[in-house]
């Protein structure tokens, strides 16, 4: 099933805003989810790399799974989760459609 999003779209003379579904493609959503992959494999290495450089300024014990601990909160709070990516895609197909 293709992603899809709800966007407000204003019209004039209404209070209301009228809801405008836009829907991704396949291609464009295997796209996303491809870059949000070598995004986050490259962000996982970086956070390996800086829980290490963050445990030993800090004198705290350094094992594998101390690493790994400290490198995955270090990913949950920087990550970008390809839910977001497509999202915005939605957002930008929107705007292109509507002129915002």
């Amino acid at each position: 099933m293709a992603f899809s999003k709800s966007f407000p779209k204003t019209e004039k003379g209404s209070t209301y805003p009228s809801w405008e579904e836009v829907y991704l493609s396949e291609e464009e959503e295997k796209e996303i989810e491809e870059g949000a992959k070598r995004e986050n494999h490259n962000l996982m290495k970086e956070c390996i790399d800086r829980a290490k450089e963050i445990l030993t300024e800090k004198k705290l014990d350094y094992t594998h799974s101390n690493v790994i601990s400290t490198a995955i909160a270090l990913f949950d709070k920087i990550a970008s989760h390809s839910v977001y990516h497509k999202e915005a895609k939605a957002k930008e197909k929107f705007d292109m459609k509507f002129g915002k």
